[in-house]
């Protein structure tokens, strides 16, 4: 049990952090909003308000979805442990396969941002290509930490159940 809260508080942290995150985002749309001079500065505000936006739900989804788990983890394990462990197997394996096809998907989204930077000369179609890139890039960041941790959880598990 202790094992799925530790799990559990680092995916809110997780969270935390990608809040953290979206909260420099809009920083920085409005830094280039008030202190922008040039078209490609401007062009950036609303790429950056948007990846503003997409990335605090990605933290509000981890945040909401995880905190509740804490105190549920130890109702459903003290009712029935092998159950408890049997489920989280399932949900650790499906998460697995989720993130495997995550890291085949954002990096082809990340060749097509690039083409865009690469074949349209126009401030905000670079803008919107260097944003997607910046996003997709730290969704990776935290989805490799997500996956590492899913891993060593699911092997746990599957310790604890053999």
């Amino acid at each position: 049990m202790e094992l799925s809260i530790d799990w559990a508080k680092a995916e809110v942290f997780s969270g935390k952090m990608t809040g953290l995150y979206s909260l420099l985002l809009f920083l920085v749309a409005i830094g280039f909003w008030q202190l922008g001079k040039t078209a490609m500065a401007k062009a950036f505000v609303i790429p950056l308000l948007v990846a503003g936006a997409v990335m605090l739900l990605v933290g509000a989804g981890l945040y909401l979805a995880n905190k509740p788990r804490i105190a549920q983890f130890g109702a459903e394990y003290n009712s029935n442990p092998a159950a408890f462990v049997q489920k989280e197997i399932q949900r650790t394996a499906k998460s697995q396969r989720e993130l495997t096809m995550v890291f085949k998907i954002l990096p082809a989204i990340i060749i097509i941002a690039a083409l865009l930077i690469i074949f349209f000369n126009a401030p905000l179609w670079r803008a919107v290509g260097v944003t997607i890139i910046l996003v997709l890039v730290s969704l990776m960041v935290v989805d490799s930490n997500t996956d590492a941790r899913n891993t060593a959880y699911h092997q746990q598990l599957l310790k604890k159940a053999s």
